[in-house]
């Protein structure tokens, strides 16, 4: 038997309105000046101010920083931890999706470890905990609220470093729904088929478990329930609240389970574009499990069945062909763009991207291994 470890942070609240149960449990912690990591966007809507005014009611004082970009750069990272280091702060609280949360991480690591944030690029490369970090999340989602994974852009090379460390997963995570009422349709689309990606990875991936596997299937079961409505209207709280469930369990699935070409492929098109990462996935993901679907249809017959395909009286690698067939009318309906082109990216790049994908996927767990050309194949496919 094969021993295996399931990581998830020690506490973790989900529910409509538990941002004010979880301001009681930042209070127990004892920490009395926090750094809130944040974007613009979240700063401009008084979201930032609104979480900083809830700790002041705790007698807990906040510097707020709204440098995080979507995909966070190493700039970010430096320039946040600079002003941690200059409030002398002693814990670091994110807001937002998995680009805030991604940036405290860094933030939060380097404070502790010291150096520089690329020292920690590949798996378990820290020797201390990272600064206390609660995430609170507002999107469903990248899951990055919960998970040991911390993506970060390095634009001098034009390439997202992927920080897999047990010593990046917060404290403490939250959930509460109704701060993601006002998320926009795109946002919401990207974000919920970033999570149905992890999910599908998580269980085709060959680290999958018993666990992990329970995981997935029932967010992907959550997410074709649900998306096309949290997208629809935005307002609606309970689509809303299970798209909170099903992004947490796709996340508790990947964070054990890992990932795949997708996310591979994803992150190169992330660097060099600076594109969405749910859009990006959305769009690749279809590709990536037909290539799969040789040594997965198994797995991805259970996916389409978990989609609401009738696929009891199909064979393996017919209910696969649903299962594809059932990504694609998602994406479609929620309005995902349809191909890569749409999106700039060119040709031209193909195998700059896939060179940088393959070794992305080092440490990846696809159930399939492919070469430089096949994944350039895949690009090609997803133009």
């Amino acid at each position: 038997m094969t021993t295996t470890t399931f990581f998830i942070p020690p506490v973790n609240l989900i529910g409509d309105g538990c941002l004010n149960d979880a301001m009681q449990a930042i209070r127990g912690y004892g920490f009395r000046h926090a750094l809130i990591v944040t974007d613009a966007g979240l700063a401009r809507a008084g979201v930032a101010a609104k979480v900083a005014a809830l700790l002041q009611a705790q007698d807990i004082e906040a510097t707020i920083f709204s440098g995080a970009q979507p995909n966070p750069t190493v700039a970010n990272v430096e320039a946040g931890l600079a002003l941690l280091r200059d409030k002398r702060c002693d814990c670091v609280i994110s807001l937002g999706g998995g680009s805030p949360h991604d940036c405290a991480k860094g933030i939060a690591l380097v404070a502790t470890n010291g150096g520089h944030i690329a020292d920690y690029e590949g798996v378990d490369k820290s020797a201390k905990p990272q600064l206390p970090l609660i995430a609170i999340n507002t999107t469903a989602g990248t899951a990055s609220e919960m998970t040991r994974f911390c993506i970060i852009t390095d634009q001098t090379r034009h390439i997202k470093m992927a920080i897999v460390d047990r010593n990046v997963t917060p404290i403490l995570s939250v959930n509460d729904a109704s701060l993601m009422l006002a998320k926009p349709s795109a946002l919401t689309a990207a974000t919920g088929m970033d999570a149905l990606t992890h999910a599908i990875e998580a269980y085709v991936s060959t680290a999958a478990t018993p666990i992990t596997d329970a995981c997935a299937l029932q967010a992907v079961r959550l997410i074709a329930a649900n998306l096309r409505t949290a997208v629809a209207n935005g307002q609606d709280r309970d689509a809303r609240e299970q798209m909170a469930y099903a992004q947490f369990l796709a996340g508790m699935a990947f964070n054990n389970a890992s990932l795949g070409y997708v996310h591979a492929m994803a992150h190169q098109l992330g660097g060099f574009y600076d594109l969405p990462h749910g859009v990006c996935n959305a769009l690749l993901l279809p590709h990536v499990e037909a290539f799969n679907a040789s040594v997965a249809a198994g797995r991805l017959a259970d996916v389409a069945a978990a989609m609401g395909e009738d696929v009891a009286a199909l064979d393996a690698a017919a209910a696969a062909e649903c299962c594809l067939a059932a990504i694609r009318r998602l994406a479609a309906d929620i309005d995902i763009p349809a191909s890569l082109s749409q999106l700039g990216v060119q040709e031209a790049d193909i195998p700059l991207l896939a060179a940088n994908a393959l070794k992305d996927a080092c440490g990846l767990t696809n159930p399939r291994p492919a070469s430089q050309a096949e994944i350039e194949a895949i690009f090609r496919q997803a133009l």
